[in-house]
Order: structure tokens, then C-alpha cells, then sequence
């Protein structure tokens, strides 16, 4: 199992978790787009049940005496889920996530990247994550 399974299960997510983190979408070649008997099965989008994280979260953050802001930082929604936040750890997430090389000798903007990154993969992996904590 790897590190961002562990937040999909802490989220309720189990289903999910399963799944290997990999692009959620394959558009078809353009000379196969006309025939539909032509379109890969890694093309088929599945349904996936809509889990309300951002209520998990906001719940977890009201009951937690620390002050944490799970929608800025990648620390303070690893600590929420109770999942190691050290640099080692979002170093090995980093890596699981295919962070770009140019940026993780830049804890900062490691940091930036992971936090996005990770939301992008929960909403794709059927949490509700506001557009405007992904772009």
C-alpha cells in the first residue's frame, strides 16, 4: 500500500485506496475517436461515489486543539489524518505523486506542488475538493 492510500482509507475512501494512483482519464488515438468499438477500456470513466472530505475536515480541524489549515498546507492536512508530516514522509509522497525533480530540493515549493496534488488525487478519487484549492 502506499503513502496516498493511507489518506484515501483515513478519509473513508477504501474503494479508492484499492486503486493504483494513476491519470484519471486516457483520451482515445484521434483515428480510433470516430469508431466507438475503438475506444480503450482504460478510456471508460466508472462512476465513483462522492465522498464529502471537505466536511470530514472541517470536523477533524474544529475538533483539534491545534490551529490547522488543511486547505493551505500539506503539513496541516497530514497532521488532521493523523499521517507522518515530516519532510521525510512528504518527501516519499512527493515521489509516490511524481513530483518534478526542479522541485524537490525546494521544500517550499515541494510543499505547494504536494498539497495541490494531493487534493487533485482525492477529487479524483471521488472526494469533494473545491476547484479553487486544485487550480
Amino acid at each position: 500500500m502506499g503513502f496516498f492510500s493511507n489518506i484515501l482509507e483515513k478519509l473513508g475512501m477504501k474503494d479508492a485506496a484499492a486503486a493504483p494512483v494513476t491519470p484519471t482519464s486516457v483520451a482515445p488515438p484521434p483515428a480510433a475517436a470516430s469508431t466507438p468499438s475503438a475506444v480503450p477500456a482504460a478510456a471508460v470513466v466508472n462512476p465513483i461515489a462522492v465522498v464529502d472530505v471537505v466536511a470530514q475536515l472541517e470536523q477533524r480541524a474544529a475538533a483539534n486543539p491545534q490551529k490547522l489549515n488543511w486547505k493551505t498546507s500539506i503539513v496541516d492536512l497530514l497532521k488532521l489524518l493523523d499521517i507522518d508530516s515530516s519532510l521525510t514522509a512528504r518527501k516519499a509522497l512527493a515521489v509516490e505523486l511524481r513530483c518534478p525533480d526542479e522541485l524537490m530540493g525546494d521544500s517550499a515549493q515541494m510543499n505547494t506542488w504536494l498539497h495541490k496534488n494531493v487534493l487533485a488525487h482525492i477529487a479524483a478519487n471521488g472526494g469533494n475538493i473545491p476547484a479553487e484549492l486544485i487550480d
